[in-house]
């Protein structure tokens, strides 16, 4: 009865174990759907922002049609986007199409002064600042997500429950690049 006893208890012990492992790798997984969620959330922001600052830079940038047209398909392409790693794609080309407008309307001072683009432009540096927050946040969940799989006893189950590693939101490639000034 004593042998059946302890028998008993150790098995209850493994199945606890069994138990709060798969719920700490669930928890872990639907922690990074979360927080990704933000970063698309606020992708989806700054996109909505776009139509705006490309209808109000259309009347002062004529003759600047090749900067508004690549605004306008990266956004296209972020609100196409259907994984994470297509997302970071779509939102490093929009990145970058908004800093060439930006350089663009430097040449326009009536612009530079129009309200309704300063506006726009505070809202959409403010929306950048969210989305790294929100990526950074998207980060530490997948950092999170990724040592409960690889350790020990997440690294025993996890591959029998079909959870896997994930990449990271990472910098684009020129982004390591030292930019060039030149006075």
């Amino acid at each position: 009865m004593h042998i059946l006893g302890v028998i008993l208890g150790v098995l209850l012990l493994i199945g606890g174990g069994c138990i709060s492992t798969y719920n700490g790798l669930k928890s872990a997984y639907i922690e990074v759907g979360a927080h990704y969620g933000q970063v698309e959330n606020q992708i989806q922001r700054r996109a909505d922002l776009i139509p705006n600052l490309v209808s109000t830079v259309k009347g002062y940038m004529k003759y600047e049609e090749n900067v508004l047209k690549e605004v306008t398909d990266a956004r296209t392409r972020v609100m196409g986007a259907k994984t994470p790693e297509e997302m970071a794609a779509a939102n490093d080309q929009l990145s970058g199409a908004l800093g060439r407008l930006i350089a663009v309307a430097e040449n326009y001072p009536n612009l530079k002064a129009d309200v309704h683009f300063t506006e726009l432009m505070r809202e959409i540096a403010g929306t950048e600042n969210r989305i790294a927050v929100a990526r950074r946040d998207y980060n530490e969940a997948i950092k999170r997500y990724n040592v409960k799989i690889e350790t020990f006893p997440g690294n025993m189950f996890a591959g029998m429950l079909g959870y896997t590693p994930m990449k990271q939101f990472t910098a684009e490639e020129a982004a390591h690049t030292v930019p060039k000034v030149e006075f």
